[in-house]
């Protein structure tokens, strides 16, 4: 994390974004698009639905690009062995990162067992690779949002997540800060959801985001650069 994160360079910014483009009518040149703006701005990963990855993977290798692959997305209700197998299905891809949603609807319900058990076996089918859980904390209240934290990473997640992007909310300081809060120093956090412009990711790195999930991650890091409309 640099130093004074409200002044951080965008080349800074750049290489803590994950450039996403997840949209259901994405085409193969659209995403080739984003590996491209992914070299060219250095960028963390780019970030996708499975069906991208092992192009996404083929393009991007030799860089120090990552192939980012969502998993249960986006409602994370389709269940541990699926979700399992879907993970160890990415890898063959060859997926490098993991952002799974976990159960939110176990969290809701207070079933904290049942929600880290789903964390815990696809952290048990990812041979080794970042695994980011996905909170969706719009659904959540606070309580439910530091017990979600809590269970990722007692499942051993890398990362904690805010959002797909597909729900009714995105990312915020406040529930970015509790996050970091709540994880301590160790874990990543990751703030997705309405960031589109350096001002507004640099305001989640000050509030303790490692990651940011973008699809104007080209807007954020360009002088001057126009911001994407909606979307993630």
């Amino acid at each position: 994390m640099p130093d004074d994160v409200n002044t951080a360079s965008r080349a800074d910014l750049a290489g803590m974004i994950d450039h996403t483009i997840l949209k259901a009518d994405a085409t193969r040149a659209d995403v080739a698009r984003h590996c491209d703006e992914a070299l060219a701005h250095g960028f963390a990963s780019v970030c996708i639905n499975g069906v991208h990855a092992a192009f996404v993977a083929d393009r991007l290798r030799g860089s120090r690009v990552k192939t980012c692959a969502v998993l249960g997305f986006p409602l994370g209700a389709s269940g541990a062995g699926a979700k399992a197998a879907e993970a160890a299905w990415l890898i063959r891809q060859g997926a490098d990162e993991l952002d799974m949603v976990l159960d939110i609807g176990a969290v809701v319900e207070g079933e904290f067992e049942r929600a880290r058990a789903d964390i815990a076996a696809v952290r048990d089918a990812s041979a080794g690779r970042v695994l980011k859980v996905i909170l969706e904390t719009c659904l959540l209240d606070e309580a439910r949002i530091v017990a979600a934290c809590r269970i990722a990473a007692e499942a051993g997640a890398d990362f904690v997540k805010t959002s797909t992007g597909f729900s009714s909310g995105g990312a915020s300081v406040e529930t970015v800060a509790l996050m970091r809060r709540t994880v301590g120093p160790t874990l990543g956090v990751k703030a997705s959801g309405g960031i589109r412009t350096a001002e507004s990711a640099r305001a989640m790195v000050a509030a303790g985001a490692t990651r940011i999930g973008a699809s104007a991650s080209v807007a954020i890091v360009s002088a001057g650069g126009p911001t994407a409309p909606g979307g993630y």
